[in-house]
């Protein structure tokens, strides 16, 4: 099995490095920077908002992180059998009615015949 490393599972990759970056952006400005306009502070805001950011990263990188485990079929045992498709279901079910019918079918040899 070749390693893919950062290749699998991108978008929750960039997801979560995004949603770090935004979060850590606002708890700095929010913490260092002077944010106060008319009369009111904003810096509080932008700190629980990149604290909510970083929180919602964790969702990515769980995601990352479970797309990237690698099972190989020894691993999964007898617990997973994927089950066909469903067009393949489809034609095994078909099949199967015209075998059975074919076989209850009266054949040539089995029906009497008048030629006495």
């Amino acid at each position: 099995m070749s390693r893919m490393g950062l290749r699998r599972c991108p978008l929750a990759l960039w997801l979560a490095l995004g949603l770090d970056g935004v979060g850590l952006a606002c708890l700095l400005a929010g913490l260092f920077g002077d944010l106060r306009r008319g009369g009111r502070d904003y810096g509080d805001m932008l700190v629980y908002t990149g604290a909510i950011a970083v929180l919602a990263s964790l969702l990515g990188w769980v995601l990352w992180y479970a797309g990237n485990i690698e099972l190989g079929p020894a691993e999964l045992g007898l617990d997973y059998r994927p089950s066909p498709p469903p067009l393949e279901r489809l034609v095994r079910k078909i099949s199967r009615r015209i075998s059975l019918r074919l076989a209850r079918a009266p054949t040539r040899h089995d029906t009497p015949t008048d030629q006495d």
